[in-house]
């Protein structure tokens, strides 16, 4: 596994310079939701469905954005490091709540929450309120690229901290805390009986896929530039699931390849017929359902 993250790395940082400019643009953004999708992949591999995911995704945008805002920092590290933290620590909180319920009380409540943050943003003019706000232009490490490859350093920017997020969560999978999810999506009590804590598990899994969906939150608003209340909207979580089912649980570099997939399927239909895209959306999920119930990481397992 090491060694694949290493080599798709290697190719799309030499690859890379010679990428059009929209093409670069639409990877990024894939790597964006990737992100928030590896942080699904835990708690489905527990049997736990977040429809409110974008709550820590717009959280890791805001606090990306504030750091320009308030404080003129806008190196892009330090502020996927800043969203990433700052959606851990609520998800810490919140995760002593959520971590008591499973099923669609679990979905249903995370929504919630969500929902919660987009009416307070709607409402907060110091961050823009329905509008939200433009975000200083991205510096790495003090410096600020030129025009031309501003693109290209959030891209490599972004594609090593996605290979350094996925090698992680493999890891992390290996862990006797991380090969509990099967098991507490099977059969939660027989976990009990043998001594390992269900709730902690859940507790931890929640933590770890709320800073993924941060630090992807604020690669997703140093590349757009903006950021806006509809960023914690439930469509947007909606995104991530379809994601997620597009992609499948079986590999940490399938959300990944699910969230380029979406982002190609997306730029074409909305360029083909802008007023009927989710129609596309919408069929290609029933075709994945019918021939691919369990994602696209099925069909390459199967070769």
């Amino acid at each position: 596994m090491r060694f694949l993250v290493l080599g798709i790395f290697v190719v799309l940082a030499a690859v890379g310079p010679w990428l059009p400019q929209w093409a670069m643009f639409i990877m990024t953004v894939a790597l964006a939701r990737g992100l928030v999708v590896l942080g699904l992949l835990l708690l489905l591999r527990c049997g736990l469905v977040s429809f409110g995911q974008a709550l820590f995704y717009c959280i890791g945008a805001y606090s990306a954005g504030a750091l320009g805002r308030f404080l003129g920092v806008s190196d892009i590290f330090m502020e996927m490091l800043a969203g990433g933290a700052m959606a851990a620590l609520v998800a810490f909180v919140l995760g002593f709540l959520l971590a008591r319920y499973r099923g669609i009380f679990f979905g249903l409540l995370s929504l919630a929450l969500s929902m919660i943050l987009y009416g307070l943003l709607v409402k907060t003019e110091a961050l823009g309120s329905t509008d939200g706000f433009n975000i200083l232009p991205s510096t790495l490490f003090g410096m600020r690229p030129g025009p031309d490859w501003v693109r290209y350093a959030v891209l490599v920017s972004a594609a090593g901290v996605a290979a350094v997020a996925a090698l992680l969560v493999h890891r992390y999978l290996q862990t006797p805390l991380g090969r509990l999810a099967p098991a507490i999506k099977d059969n939660e009590i027989r976990v009990e009986y043998m001594g390992a804590s269900a709730r902690r598990a859940v507790h931890v899994k929640y933590v770890i896929a709320a800073a993924l969906a941060g630090i992807g939150g604020a690669l997703a608003a140093t590349t757009v530039r903006h950021i806006h209340p509809e960023m914690a909207y439930w469509t947007t979580s909606g995104e991530f699931i379809f994601i997620a089912i597009l992609a499948g649980t079986g590999n940490v570099l399938a959300p990944f390849a699910g969230a380029l997939v979406y982002g190609v399927i997306h730029t074409m239909a909305y360029d083909l017929s802008p007023n009927t895209w989710q129609l596309s959306l919408g069929l290609s999920l029933l075709l994945l359902i019918v021939f691919l119930p369990e994602g696209l990481f099925s069909r390459l397992k199967w070769r």
